[in-house]
């Protein structure tokens, strides 16, 4: 009986690790950044997305995008990505971070 359950949850954790393999994003978004949003409905939004040397503004909805202008990243000065926490405010990231570094000179 105990061989039987090592099986099924063998078998459970392969199924997992094959489902992770399977769904995981190919490429990633290199290159691309979200400059900011904002809600214009109840599901509706604009995007200002960063692509390459060109800022686009999306107009977002359930099941639709579409471009509703294009501007260089000259015409938006002052404009940045959102601030996120970074090592040095803290934040989960950044205490891994440190606690990895600690590890690698300590």
């Amino acid at each position: 009986m105990l061989l039987g359950l090592l099986v099924v949850v063998a078998v459970l954790v392969a199924c997992l690790w094959l489902l992770k393999r399977i769904s995981a994003p190919r490429g990633g978004a290199r290159g691309l950044r979200v400059l900011g949003a904002t809600p214009v409905g109840q599901r509706e939004r604009v995007v200002l997305v960063e692509v390459a040397d060109k800022v686009l503004v999306l107009g977002v909805a359930p099941g639709r995008v579409n471009t509703l202008h294009t501007l260089d990243p000259s015409q938006l000065p002052g404009l940045q990505a959102p601030a996120g926490p970074t090592p040095e405010t803290g934040g989960f990231a950044g205490r891994l971070k440190q606690m990895m570094e600690a590890r690698k000179h300590g």
